[in-house]
């Protein structure tokens, strides 16, 4: 490695401060609830014993796990506390070749054969199949093997969204949407803490924990978490463009480090969003996802997200017939207001954002501040359905 690699590699991690590694502890030790669907019980699932748990089942069948992170939100959260995202998923990542299709589907066995381990006292274990764990606790299951990713996610459910997500990664191009998301923490020395100390952590003595930022500069990106700023590069790059988490971080609070920059990104944002889901149903589909999934407990939050999402698909979308334009941002507006129907609220009319259409009988000169606003619901107001995209200029 030359040196310039080597101070480049270097502005990329950091070693964690003992109230950061504190944090971290807590995290892992605190339980989840896996919530099962039908007659399933709900089990009780420490982070870190499932790492361990899935880690040397997986050794045991011969596949080597070269390290575990975590990632994400969770990671964020351990790094800079109060930084206005809190975290819902608890996304773990454990690094290892994946060769050929045996090792996906042996990673997927391991993992449901392991939720075996958590039942508790008095089923039948027995006679619960693979299967049955799978449909029981199982909320995604991904897989991806392309000329530059391979990887597979496993999701195990939890009804308030926070999620155990179990990311298995043999190569991942991209690892980040913004600089804020970027962190990763590696877990192998807490764990190995845990299993071969009899001593309890301490600010003088517990293991070295470092974190890196997939986004480059470490202490970069921990500044734009502290300040709530909005920084990110090549978001064409980025599943969806980036589009939805780059709304949810400006309804948080956060703000652009460049207005300009920002506003030449969100071209890409857009274009990438409306090629990778270019069907009226899927922008459906993913916008209720992304609502679900995002804004528990922050239901209120909801209108104002929709509302910044559609100023920024209206000033920023350059790829779309002006047909498909309308059917989206018909969309996105019917969707605000059944999230107004379903808060009981009408909004103060200093803060309420309304789209009219004029009415077809309205013609006379006398009536032309007159509006009429037609609401259908956001399938009836998108019938038809366009796939065709224009590349960007």
């Amino acid at each position: 490695m030359s040196s310039g690699d080597a101070s480049e590699q270097g502005r990329r991690m950091s070693v964690l401060s003992w109230d950061q590694v504190r944090r971290l502890d807590s995290i892992l030790g605190d339980s989840v609830p896996i919530h099962g669907r039908g007659n399933f019980p709900t089990l009780s699932v420490k982070p870190r014993q499932i790492v361990q748990v899935v880690r040397a089942r997986l050794e045991e069948k011969g596949v080597v796990v070269r390290d575990v992170k975590l990632n994400g939100s969770a990671a964020s959260h351990v790094l800079h506390e109060d930084n206005g995202l809190g975290y819902k998923d608890l996304d773990l990542i454990f690094g290892l070749n994946l060769t050929d299709d045996k090792t996906f589907r042996l990673v997927k066995d391991v993992v449901l054969e392991c939720l075996v381990d958590f039942l508790p006292e008095g089923v039948c274990r027995e006679r619960i199949t693979a299967l049955a764990l799978k449909e029981a606790y199982v909320q995604k299951l991904v897989k991806v093997c392309n000329e530059t990713d391979r990887w597979s996610l496993i999701s195990l459910s939890n009804n308030t969204g926070k999620n155990v997500e179990l990311k298995f990664v043999d190569s991942l191009r991209r690892q980040f949407e913004f600089s804020v998301d970027s962190f990763q923490i590696t877990l192998d020395s807490l764990l190995l803490f845990d299993r071969c100390s009899e001593t309890t952590m301490s600010e003088t003595f517990h293991p070295t924990v470092q974190g890196e930022s997939m986004y480059g500069d470490f202490e970069e990106a921990l500044e734009h978490l502290r300040s709530k700023t909005i920084a990110t590069r090549s978001p064409e790059e980025i599943r969806g463009g980036g589009l939805l988490k780059y709304c949810h971080l400006l309804v948080r609070g956060f703000q652009p480090s460049s207005a300009a920059q920002m506003k030449q990104l969100q071209r890409y944002m857009c274009s990438r969003f409306f090629i990778d889901f270019p069907d009226i149903s899927e922008q459906q589909r993913k916008l209720e996802a992304y609502l679900q999934n995002h804004f528990t407990g922050m239901e209120h939050k909801r209108y104002e997200y929709l509302v910044t999402l559609r100023q920024v698909v209206d000033e920023s979308t350059v790829c779309l017939m002006g047909h498909e334009r309308r059917q989206t941002l018909g969309l996105i507006s019917a969707l605000a207001l059944r999230v107004m129907a379903e808060q009981n609220a009408i909004p103060a009319l200093s803060n309420i954002t309304c789209y009219y259409q004029p009415a077809p009988y309205v013609r006379d000169v006398n009536f032309s501040n007159y509006y009429v606003a037609q609401v259908q619901s956001p399938m009836a107001a998108c019938s038809n359905s366009y796939q065709t995209w224009l590349p960007c200029s």
